[in-house]
């Protein structure tokens, strides 16, 4: 069967063990919580997870601000699944979408702030430049991106590590610094890099950005 996508741990039969793997291996409270901290969230706000997963970032942020209108956008229907699950017993709304960040099934300015959290690393370059150009048509005027993904090595180790990871799907990219630049060029501006992670596959890197109003 044609594979248009590439599941969270590269194979379907792991997706259940994505939420542990997360938690034991990498700081994602802490980055994840850090990524919604720094958008502010407003009541009554629309907010989009992109490539959402088993939905952890999108309940943080609906915890973050309980009144914001709140979507979580996933291909991978396995991994709704469990989001589907865990929205169901947090007893929270939140509405969950099938749809690849490609194509998004929304209307133009139609959100205020759009997360993507470790999506962009598995699309090759036509792929990311096309998902951050469909991000800037569903924002809002003066909305906002918000960013984590592998970025460039911090220290001498992190460049270690990214002599192995950089052949993983498309980390190149990142690792190569590169991601600032793709986000520029799909249109956003005040651009700044917010924090910076450590972790055992490299370095994390946050990002947040806005579209700016009269584009």
């Amino acid at each position: 069967m044609r594979r248009d996508y590439i599941p969270a741990l590269h194979f379907d039969w792991l997706t259940s063990w994505y939420d542990p793997f997360m938690a034991r291996l990498y700081p994602e409270a802490r980055f994840k919580g850090e990524l919604v901290g720094q958008s502010h969230l407003q009541p009554g706000q629309r907010v989009l997870d992109l490539g959402c997963g088993t939905a952890t970032l999108t309940l943080l942020i609906k915890k973050a601000q309980p009144k914001a209108d709140v979507y979580g956008l996933d291909v991978d229907t396995g991994a709704l699944a469990i989001a589907h699950r865990k929205v169901r017993e947090a007893g929270v709304d939140v509405s969950l979408d099938v749809g690849t960040a490609t194509q998004l099934p929304y209307r133009d300015r139609s959100f205020d702030h759009v997360f993507v959290s470790l999506v962009l690393h598995h699309l090759d370059q036509e792929d990311k430049r096309h998902a951050l150009s469909e991000i800037f048509r569903v924002l809002k005027l003066g909305g906002e991106l918000h960013v984590t993904d592998f970025g460039s090595p911090a220290n001498l180790t992190a460049g270690m590590i990214s002599l192995v990871t950089r052949w993983f799907e498309e980390i190149d990219d990142h690792i190569r610094g590169l991601l600032p630049a793709f986000i520029n060029e799909a249109g956003f501006r005040s651009l700044e890099e917010t924090a910076r992670y450590a972790t055992v596959s490299g370095t994390f890197r946050s990002y947040r950005a806005r579209k700016l109003g009269g584009l």
